[in-house]
C-alpha cells in the first residue's frame, strides 16, 4: 500500500424536546446481555478474541498510539465489569507480514479499563508506514497499517486527510468509512465529533425510523452504558476497516456525552431524574478515553496540537468541557464577554499556537461552525424544519447559539488576534451541522462583505445523521435546491452549502493550497451504498478566501 505526504446537534426535533426519562440502570450483567447476544458465539472455554478491531491515533514523528479491546471470556462484554486480567502483547513492524519487527511489548487488560488497552509507541521513524498487531492467549488481532508524522523540520510536499463527523448507528450504515478505507492514500483521518450518539433506540434514527438497532436500548447515562455503546459502534465492519488503514485524530462534540452539552449540564440531561451531571460527564469521558486512540495533552479534554513537518500545525479543540450554557436567541447575552465557548485557558493556548506557528498552514479541528450564519428570508415551509435542525426559535431569528454565533466575544477575540498578528492560512475544519459548507470567515460578521476574511472553513456533512431533507421528508436534493441560494444570499461569505446529503471529505494540502473534496453517499440506509465526488473548494496560500475548483485531487 502506498501513501504520500501531501453541532452541537440540535436534532431532538424528531421527537419531543425531552424523551421519557429512563429509569435507573439495570445491573451490569443485564446491560451486557444484548451486546453479548449480538457478538459472534464462542465456546465457554474459547481463547481471547479481538471482537472490536484495532486502531491507531495521534501520530507523532517518532510514535503512534495503538488501541484494541480484548474479550478474554464470553461473558466479558463491554460494560459488564466481568473477565479476568489478561495479558495482551503487541508488535510493530515495517511490513504487513510482521517479519521486520521494530518494536514489541505487552500490557495487562483489566475489567477496570473495560479490557481496553493502549500502547504509546515511541522510537519510530518519521513519515513512515508501519504495521501492528495485538495477540493474547494464542489469538491474533487483524494486522493494521498506521503512519507516523513527518519530522518537525521536514519540508513536506503534501498531506491527505479523510474528514468525517456525526455517525449515528440507528441512522444507517457507515459506508463513508468503507469508502475512505478503500482509498489507501490517507496519512490520517479526522473525526470532528459525534463518533457515537447517546440516545435510546427509536429516539433518533433516519426520518424517524431505525435502520439498525443500537445497544443498550435505553439512553446511555452510566459508565457501563457508555462502554456498551462504544463497544457496539466498534463492531461495525466499515469503522473497523478504516481504523486498520490509517491513524485517527479525534475530538468529541456533544453526543459523546449528551445533546447540547456544556460545562454544567446538557439539554439532554435532567438533573436528579437522570443522575448527577458531573457523574454522567465523568463516565462519558472515561469511556471515551478507554475506547478511543486519543492522547490527551490535558487530562479530561481533547484539546491538543499535532505537527506535520513544516507544512501543517493541527490544533484540536474541546468545545464542550469549558463552555457557558447556551442562551436563547435574541436576549443579547450572546455578546456577553463573561460567557465563553472555549474557556480562557484553551483560547489563550489556541491564540498562542496560531501566532507562534512556523508552518505553512494552521488547521483547527473545530466541532461547531465558526462562520456566522443568518437564516435570512426563508419560506415558512423551509424555515420551520431548518429551525428545528439548528435548534433555533421557529420565528426565524438569526443565530444558532450552540455554535460560535452564541459566543461572539470569543470569536471576535480570536479573529482580531489573527488580524493583529497577521496570522495567515488558518483553516477551520468543522462537523456537527449535518450539512456541507465552504466558507470564508469574516473578521467582522456585522459588516461583511465589506470586512476582509480572517480565515476559511470547510464543514463536512454527516455520515448518517439526519439532515434537512430528512426532517422535511422529501427526496434528497429538493430542499437544498431552494435553501442553498437563500442561505448564500443572506450570508455572502458562504460559497456553497448542501443541506441534504450524507458523506465525507478528503482534505489535500500542499504549500500552495488546501483543497477539500466533498463526497456523497448513494443511500445511507444501504450497507452497500456507493460514493461519488460532488464538489471541491480550495483556499490558496495567503488569500484567506475560498474558491471553487472543478476536479478532485
Amino acid at each position: 500500500m502506498t501513501s504520500r505526504y501531501r453541532s452541537s446537534e440540535q436534532l431532538n426535533s424528531l421527537s419531543p424536546r425531552r424523551r421519557t426519562v429512563v429509569k435507573a440502570a439495570a445491573a451490569t450483567a443485564v446491560l451486557a446481555g444484548p451486546l453479548a447476544a449480538a457478538l459472534p458465539a464462542r465456546a465457554a472455554d474459547a481463547a481471547p478474541a479481538f471482537l472490536h478491531g484495532v486502531a491507531s491515533g495521534d501520530p507523532l514523528p517518532d510514535g503512534i498510539l495503538l488501541w484494541t479491546r480484548v474479550t478474554p471470556t464470553p461473558e466479558a462484554t463491554p460494560g459488564s465489569g466481568l473477565g479476568p486480567d489478561t495479558e495482551v502483547s503487541w508488535i510493530v513492524a515495517r511490513d504487513k507480514a510482521m517479519t521486520d519487527i521494530v518494536a514489541k511489548g505487552s500490557i495487562t487488560a483489566t475489567a477496570a479499563s473495560d479490557h481496553t488497552v493502549k500502547a504509546d509507541i515511541r522510537g519510530l521513524e518519521p513519515a513512515t508506514d508501519y504495521w501492528f498487531r495485538f495477540s493474547s492467549g494464542g489469538s491474533d488481532s487483524p494486522a493494521a497499517r498506521t503512519r507516523t508524522a513527518p519530522a518537525p523540520s521536514a519540508a513536506v510536499s503534501g498531506l491527505r486527510f479523510g474528514v468525517v463527523s456525526c455517525a449515528n448507528w440507528e441512522g444507517g450504515y457507515f459506508s463513508a468509512y468503507r469508502h475512505l478505507a478503500a482509498r489507501g492514500d490517507l496519512d490520517a483521518w479526522l473525526h470532528l465529533g459525534d463518533y457515537i450518539y447517546e440516545y435510546g433506540t427509536g429516539e433518533y434514527g433516519t426520518r424517524g425510523k431505525v435502520v439498525r438497532q443500537t445497544e443498550p436500548a435505553h439512553e446511555i447515562r452510566t459508565l457501563a452504558d457508555y462502554r456498551i455503546r462504544h463497544g457496539k459502534y466498534k463492531t461495525d465492519p466499515d469503522l473497523q476497516a478504516l481504523h486498520t488503514t490509517a491513524p485517527v485524530i479525534a475530538i468529541w462534540d456533544d453526543h459523546e456525552i449528551a445533546n447540547d452539552a456544556w460545562s454544567g449540564g446538557a439539554e439532554n440531561h435532567t438533573e436528579g431524574a437522570e443522575g448527577a451531571w458531573a457523574a454522567r460527564q465523568a463516565a462519558a469521558k472515561q469511556a471515551y478515553f478507554e475506547w478511543m486512540p486519543v492522547r490527551p495533552a490535558i487530562a479530561g479534554t481533547t484539546y491538543r496540537r499535532l505537527r506535520f513537518g513544516k507544512l501543517v500545525d493541527l490544533s484540536l479543540l474541546d468545545l464542550r468541557s469549558f463552555r457557558s450554557q447556551q442562551v436563547k436567541v435574541g436576549n443579547g447575552e450572546v455578546d456577553d464577554p463573561d460567557r465563553t465557548l472555549t474557556g480562557r485557558a484553551q483560547l489563550d493556548w489556541l491564540k498562542a499556537g496560531l501566532k507562534s506557528s512556523d508552518t505553512t498552514w494552521r488547521l483547527v479541528g473545530n466541532s461547531v461552525m465558526v462562520s456566522p450564519f443568518a437564516i435570512g428570508n426563508l419560506s415558512a415551509e423551509l424555515l420551520k424544519p431548518l429551525a428545528k435542525l439548528l435548534g433555533l426559535p421557529q420565528e426565524g431569528l438569526a443565530l444558532n447559539t450552540d455554535q460560535w454565533d452564541g459566543y461572539t466575544d470569543d470569536r471576535r477575540e480570536l479573529l482580531a488576534h489573527l488580524r493583529s498578528n497577521a496570522v495567515r492560512n488558518t483553516v477551520f475544519l468543522t462537523g456537527d451541522i449535518h450539512m456541507a459548507w465552504a466558507n470564508d470567515v469574516p473578521y467582522d460578521a456585522g459588516t461583511y462583505p465589506l470586512s476582509a476574511s480572517a480565515a476559511t472553513e470547510f464543514v463536512v456533512t454527516s455520515v448518517t445523521s439526519d439532515n434537512l431533507d430528512d426532517i422535511v421528508k422529501v427526496p434528497e436534493g429538493t430542499v437544498s435546491a431552494v435553501a442553498s441560494p437563500l442561505i448564500r444570499a443572506a450570508n455572502r461569505h458562504v460559497h456553497w452549502v448542501d443541506t441534504d446529503r450524507h458523506g465525507y471529505g478528503v482534505l489535500d494540502i500542499t504549500a500552495d493550497r488546501a483543497q477539500m473534496d466533498y463526497y456523497v453517499l448513494s443511500d445511507r440506509t444501504k450497507a452497500d451504498a456507493t460514493s461519488k465526488w460532488t464538489r471541491s473548494y480550495r483556499t490558496r496560500s495567503g488569500t484567506q478566501k475560498i474558491e471553487r475548483t472543478y476536479d478532485p485531487v
